[in-house]
């Protein structure tokens, strides 16, 4: 396992980006649990972040990519509005336990 960071280094309702074994990620916590992605919007390939950790919408309830404006439903990386609507965000598995957050290898 991979470790992201401590628990307390991604609050409630944020996001927090990565840069781990040269792959960009992305990570949320909401309601509680953490969600990890591939920081790569299926339209282009491109990084989704506004500016750095900035990936949500004005509502904090959306993945936002700041190229095109598509959405992203943060507990699934479903595309719901934009370019790239049906398809989804590449999940990485991951757990959280007192010592940090982990992804797979």
């Amino acid at each position: 396992m991979i470790r992201l960071c401590a628990p307390g280094e991604l609050a409630e309702g944020q996001s927090r980006g990565f840069s781990i074994e040269g792959r960009k990620l992305l990570a949320v916590r909401r309601d509680g649990r953490v969600h990890v992605y591939l920081n790569r919007c299926p339209h282009r390939g491109l990084n989704l972040e506004w500016r750095a950790d900035d990936f949500l919408d004005a509502s904090g309830s959306l993945i936002q990519c700041a190229h095109h404006g598509a959405l992203f439903l943060i507990d699934s990386g479903e595309c719901v509005t934009g370019p790239c609507a049906g398809q989804a965000l590449q999940a990485l598995a991951c757990r959280e336990d007192a010592a940090g957050i982990w992804i797979e290898p």
